[in-house]
Formats: C-alpha cells, structure tokens, sequence
C-alpha cells in the first residue's frame, strides 16, 4: 500500500523549536485577523466599494512574489535571522501606516496609498516567511527531524487561520479598527523577539552568490502540485470573503483539530491519495450544503469540513512538495508550497469582492466549480507526483 506518514519524534519540541513555531502562528495571525476586519473598515467606514476592496484584498497575494527572487541571495549575504526581523519590522511598518493615516492623521483612506500598502505588506510577509519555513526553522531541527519540523510548524501556521480571523473579530466590533490593528503589530512584534530569542551560528556565504536566483523561491518541477492547491485555495478564499462569523471560524478551528486526529489515527496507513479526495469531498460536500441548505445544523457541519478539508490537504501537499524537491531544495519546495497556499487564499478574498460582489450564491458556486476541478486535476497530479518524487 502506497501509504507515507509523519514521524513524532519527542526531541524536537526543545525552546527554541517552540519559539519558531510560536513565532510563525503569530506572524501569520496578523495577516489572517485583517481578513475579516478589513473589508469592513473599506466598506463601512472609508465607503470603498466591492471592486476596490477586492484589489485591496487581492494586491497582498501579487505582492508574496516580490521578493522571493532576492530571498537566497539575502539569506547568504546577511544573517539569516535579521533577515527575517527586518521583513516582519516592515509589515509593523505598513501596519502603522494605516494606523497613521485612518486615526492619527485624521484623514480619510488614500485607495492608491491602500494598494501600494497591501503590496508592500505581502512583500515583506513573503520574505519573513520564505526565510523562517525555509531556513530558520530547519535550522533549529536536526537532520532526521526537519520534515517532521515542517510538518508541526505549518500545523501552528494553519490554526492561525480560523485564531487569526477570531481575534479580529473579537476586537473589531469592542475596540474598534485601530486596536485590531495594534494586535496585529503586537503579534508581530512578539513574532520578532521569539526568533530574536533563538540562537543562529554564522555562517559564511557561497562563492558567487546571484542576486536574482528560484533557490528559497520556487520549484519549477513542482508547478502541476502548486497549480493543484493554488484551486484549492481560491476556493477556500473565496468562502472566507463572505460574511462570516465567530462561530463559522470556531468551528474551522474544531475542524483543523480533528484533521489532526484523523492523519495520525485514521490515514496512518490508508493510501497516500485518500486524504486529499476525502478532503476535497468534504469541502465539495460543505459548499453545497452552504448554497441548498439553511438549517442550523450546517452552520457547524459546513465550517467543521471546510477546517478539516483544509488541514488535511494542507498537511498533505506539503509532503508532497518536500518528497518531489531533490537535494538541498527543501527550502524551495517550503516557499513553493507557502506562496501556493497564501496567494490562494488572498486572491481568492480579492475575486469574491471584486467578481462576485460579495453574492453569497456567486461565491459558492464558483467556489464549488474550482473544488470540482481541483478534485479532477488531483487524479493527474497524483499519478505524477508518484513517478517523479525525490524521497
């Protein structure tokens, strides 16, 4: 049987190997509490319409690719970890910047200003996460450990996505915009003395050493995987520009916990393409009973699949990209699969403002229609990643 699974080696969970992990959920928290919140503050209070704040929304995913070509040649040149410091000191940057300019400067929201900050935002998040999954977090493993390291760490990264938007939530209606977005820099600035905590030796940089390389940045043999859960997550974007409550990202977080569960118990020894079709089952199984039924019981059921499908596949193709990288790729294969991931989900928010106008029913359906082509391309991209994996 074609089966792989994680691991648990108990030595891993040391300080440091806590801080990085810590210090990854909160860095990503204070980009997903922005999810919900920020449409509201465009729309509501700065009066932007839909197409606008899907630009906004959208302009953070074309923004992750900025600096990825830069990201090896930063790491050899300066100290790996102050690399990352200073991507986060820039996302507390953009985050003041908007606090400036909503409260303190007393005007209203500049749109231009807005795009160029949301790009400028997804750039420097980009770089803080290419280096932290792809250098910083191995570097606190040893060898026989750092795919399970990768494994746990994305895990801290994914709950951040139903903590994330909960936070936000939680603070937006009792406090206001400006205090979400002091949680946000609080967040990252504990994101920056965690890994400032941690130890990295120096080391020396490679003999020439290209300013522009795909090293750290993206796996081209991996393009069919990225292009398998850039669908996956347009869909779940899309879902999550709805109008969504405390209780539907509650239950995502019910869900993330059961995928948990579920790959260590149930999947252990199930074949290796089971988890991702079971996943996007549920997640087709979730959007229809989202867009035919208003019962009750689906506003725990649909948000529970949709967290469980999420973390299952997710988990999952993450594997899939570390097994297909060959030597010393490992790094590549992790921003490959962030970039994936992450611009998924951001233009996914962007579509379902800017091209589904905020219809729940639009939404849904296309939704539905890219989960649908994802589950079909899966069985293709299934076939290939056997026949070209590295590990």
């Amino acid at each position: 049987m074609n089966s792989q699974n994680t691991p648990v080696h108990i030595r891993l969970w040391h300080h440091d190997f806590w801080r990085m992990a810590i210090a990854n959920m909160l860095l990503t928290m204070s980009v997903y509490m922005l999810i919900p919140t920020l449409p509201l503050w465009l729309m509501e209070t700065q009066h932007i319409g839909l197409l606008e704040t899907g630009c906004v929304m959208g302009a953070f995913g074309a923004g992750l690719f900025l600096m990825g070509a830069f990201t090896s040649y930063l790491v050899q040149q300066y100290r790996r970890n102050m690399v990352c410091v200073w991507a986060i000191i820039g996302m507390i940057c953009c985050l003041g910047l908007v606090y400036y300019q909503g409260w303190l400067h007393g005007e209203q929201c500049n749109y231009g200003l807005m795009l160029a900050q949301r790009i400028v935002f997804g750039a420097a998040f980009g770089l803080a996460q290419m280096v932290l999954a792809s250098t910083l977090i191995i570097d606190t493993s040893e060898s026989y450990q750092r795919t399970e390291a990768n494994h746990a760490a994305s895990w801290f990264a994914r709950f951040s996505l139903s903590l994330g938007p909960l936070t936000g939530l939680l603070v937006y209606p009792l406090f206001g915009w400006q205090t979400v977005l002091l949680v946000a820099m609080g967040c990252d600035l504990l994101a920056v003395i965690l890994i400032l905590l941690v130890h990295f030796p120096f080391r020396a940089p490679d003999d020439h050493v290209h300013h522009l390389s795909l090293d750290r940045f993206f796996l081209p043999h991996g393009f069919i995987l990225f292009v398998n859960l850039l669908l996956i997550t347009l869909a779940a974007g899309l879902v999550l520009s709805l109008k969504l409550d405390i209780q539907f990202y509650s239950m995502m977080m019910v869900g993330f916990l059961s995928a948990i569960l579920a790959q260590r118990f149930v999947f252990r020894e199930a074949e290796l393409k089971s988890e991702v079709i079971s996943g996007l089952v549920l997640m087709l199984t979730a959007l229809i009973l989202m867009l035919t039924r208003s019962q009750t019981i689906v506003g725990y059921v649909a948000p529970l699949f949709i967290g469980f499908a999420l973390g299952i596949i997710g988990a999952r193709f993450l594997l899939f990209f570390i097994k297909l990288s060959r030597h010393c790729q490992r790094g590549t294969s992790q921003s490959t699969y962030m970039l994936g991931w992450e611009s998924g989900l951001a233009f996914g928010i962007g579509l379902g403002y800017a091209v589904c106008q905020g219809d729940p029913q639009t939404v849904l359906i296309v939704a539905l229609v890219l989960s649908a082509i994802a589950l079909l391309l899966y069985q293709y991209t299934h076939h290939w990643f056997i026949h070209n994996k590295n590990r």
